[in-house]
């Protein structure tokens, strides 16, 4: 991972956590342990699958550049195919409250998304690679470059 990727999941992935703090905090003081299940679970899972699928396609930008939108398209359709799964799985469980859960995972994805724009607004990346090492200029017919009238041959 490159270090410009490491420095946006950072500024993405500490402001989330943070937040998921906060939201289990209040989910324990609202529901209970119920609730701090609830903001457990989706702290972890909004951190999992973000943190994934930015890995994937920055690994995917690393390594061949031409492939980066149907990737990050398969991520995101794999992210909510999971979602959906892991929603209808634990959609009738008592193991936790699903509004501690929802108003988490709510708070979240909008902390890791704005993390996320800030950080990529912060960080110095190029779109467009430049040459390593800079091509000679080629010399023009019948003009001599810059020399003094005592060097003229």
């Amino acid at each position: 991972m490159q270090e410009h990727d490491a420095r946006i999941l950072r500024g993405a992935a500490i402001p989330t956590a943070l937040t998921g703090l906060i939201a289990m905090a209040l989910g324990f003081a609202f529901a209970g342990l119920h609730g701090l299940l609830g903001g457990v679970f989706a702290t972890l899972l909004v951190l999992g699958s973000f943190a994934v699928s930015a890995y994937v396609i920055a690994w995917t930008g690393e390594r061949n550049p031409q492939l980066l939108l149907p990737v990050a398209f398969l991520v995101y359709t794999t992210k909510i195919g999971v979602l959906a799964v892991v929603l209808l799985v634990f959609g009738g469980s008592t193991a936790f409250d699903h509004t501690a859960f929802a108003f988490s995972a709510l708070a979240c994805i909008v902390v890791w998304l704005g993390g996320q724009a800030v950080a990529s607004k912060r960080v110095k990346q190029f779109y467009v690679e430049p040459d390593p090492q800079p091509a000679a200029e080629p010399e023009r017919e019948g003009e001599q470059a810059a020399a003094s009238p005592g060097e003229q041959r």
